[in-house]
């Protein structure tokens, strides 16, 4: 499995920490590949090290509780610091307890975990400001590429386009098998993360709505569009269901939402999102007769790569333009459309003519598909091959 440098190197200044390091993110994204690779740099400068993953079955049969792992760890550490490594710490009953006092004993805790309470915001509130966590994504393109190369197969831009970047799917080489991968993941982060941690009762109606919701990234929704389809489905959900609903779907990091942006008034509106998936597999493995919807996947993933540059995203709206993305990071702004392809002319009329009425104060960018260069006086043009091996715009 490659290293995955971007994400460790955030967390490496945090290893002689007291602070409880939680490394967190959807299902399957490599999160404990990531925790067993700082194991391993941690391993090569001391021998005070204890790693547990709660995942084997012996493991939990031997520490079940807060008490049994605390015992485990005094018989089994140095008495400098020692550095604890806690996998699928959900599994562990009174987890957070653990780890409050472990930090007090001169222990460094990293801990990592699939169920949605390592997920949402409930780690906030058990551990107390006592944390600083990590968010970790699927495969950008770049990261894909790369572990691709180490089994030996070359993954294209258009297979990243429609079937993301879960790590473990392009271990599988045909499509069917990718896909019935990526189902059973879907169906584990529907049920599991969100239906019972929730205890959800109208399993079906959550079901529909989050269909929607992954058919629906890259467009602009609201509580109301989301309840008018409902009521056209034959499903009767109120606003503040839907509103609960949406929020599950991002606690459990299967979906993003980002503020529109009003110049108008000068404001975010706070009822109207774009809805991003943490990955496009999740729109992709609901599609039928290999319709994939390429155009809205394409904005996802210019989604993905641009947080995962360090970018932070608002929608631009002027009343009569809406631009997909006004992208800052470290105060520069930049003014983002992101087009499959402007190779027809009305579609260059659109993403182009999205700019006409604002002036060159920010740089004006489109990122496309395409291989022709179609950069103007004033707006630049970046074909996504090039994009994403950026490390900023």
């Amino acid at each position: 499995m490659i290293k995955r440098e971007k994400y460790i190197a955030q967390i490496r200044e945090f290893y002689d920490s007291d602070l409880i390091k939680i490394i967190t993110g959807i299902r399957r994204c490599g999160k404990s590949i990531i925790l067993g690779q700082i194991h391993g740099e941690i391993m090569d400068k001391s021998d005070n090290v204890i790693y547990l993953d709660f995942d084997d079955t012996a493991v939990l049969s031997a520490v079940p509780d807060e008490m049994s792992l605390l015992k485990y760890v005094d018989n089994h550490r140095k008495n400098s610091l020692c550095y604890v490594f806690l996998d699928e710490v959900q599994r562990l009953d009174g987890w957070a307890g653990a780890c409050r006092t472990l930090r007090l004993r001169n222990c460094s805790v990293f801990v990592s975990g699939s169920n949605s309470k390592l997920l949402s915001r409930e780690f906030t509130k058990e551990l107390s400001g006592r944390y600083v966590s990590f968010r970790i994504r699927p495969f950008v393109y770049r990261e894909l590429s790369e572990y691709g190369k180490e089994l030996g197969r070359d993954i294209s831009l258009n297979d990243y386009i429609v079937w993301g970047g879960f790590p473990k799917r392009i271990e599988f080489s045909s499509e069917s098998a990718q896909r019935a991968y990526l189902s059973e993941l879907n169906e584990t982060i529907i049920l599991n993360d969100i239906i019972n941690r929730y205890r959800i009762r109208k399993v079906e109606i959550f079901k529909r709505l989050a269909n929607f919701i992954f058919l629906s990234n890259g467009r602009i929704l609201s509580a109301r569009s989301v309840e008018k389809y409902m009521k056209t489905a034959g499903l009767s959900c109120s606003l503040t269901t839907i509103t609960k609903y949406i929020g599950y779907l991002e606690e459990a990091y299967a979906i993003a939402t980002v503020k529109k942006f009003s110049a108008k008034s000068k404001r975010e509106l706070e009822y109207y999102l774009k809805v991003y998936d943490e990955d496009v597999a999740l729109n992709s493995i609901r599609v039928i007769n290999s319709r994939y919807d390429l155009t809205h996947n394409f904005e996802n993933v210019v989604y993905n790569e641009l947080l995962y540059m360090g970018y932070s995203m608002q929608v631009y709206n002027d009343g009569s333009h809406e631009i997909d993305f006004i992208a800052c990071k470290g105060g520069r702004q930049y003014y983002i459309q992101a087009a499959y392809s402007v190779a027809e002319n009305k579609a260059w009329d659109r993403e182009f003519g999205a700019f006409a009425k604002m002036d060159n104060s920010c740089q004006k960018i489109v990122i496309t598909n395409d291989e022709n260069d179609y950069s103007t006086s004033t707006v630049r043009h970046i074909r996504f091959r090039d994009f994403v091996l950026m490390d900023e715009l």
